[in-house]
């Protein structure tokens, strides 16, 4: 079934000129293919993210998108030097260094949002 084929996280946008700046300027996404003005869609790793115009953008309250990265806090760093703003939650048990949640041990995360609010995260990259 599904176990064998890849999947596409997708984020909903009430404008793509708007995402599409914020994709690709401020986090550095490369649009991976064009066929419509409506829906951009970015490789991202070995992955793919379609980003669509919808007048329901921005109404989930949970994170819509996790990237898995090396180093949570230089991420963190260098989309703060581009304006990006992150998210403080309190969550019982985790510390924060900044705007990174330090889960125990090693685990970090760090949420920030797009501009129609939709939740976005870098999280530690797993060792295995």
């Amino acid at each position: 079934m599904l176990k064998d084929f890849d999947s596409i996280a997708t984020i909903a946008v009430k404008d793509t000129a708007t995402a599409k700046q914020f994709y690709e300027d401020i986090l550095g996404l490369v649009p991976f293919a064009s066929g419509q003005h409506e829906v951009l869609t970015y490789k991202t790793g070995n992955s793919k993210l379609l980003v669509y115009r919808s007048q329901y953008a921005g109404t989930n309250q949970a994170t819509v998108c996790n990237w898995a990265v090396d180093d949570v806090v230089a991420e963190v760093k260098g989309l703060e030097a581009k304006g990006v703003k992150f998210e403080r939650y309190d969550i019982p048990g985790v510390t924060h260094e900044g705007g990174v949640h330090v889960f125990g041990g090693d685990f970090k995360t760090a949420w920030f949002k797009d501009p129609d609010g939709n939740i976005l995260s870098i999280v530690k990259r797993s060792a295995t």
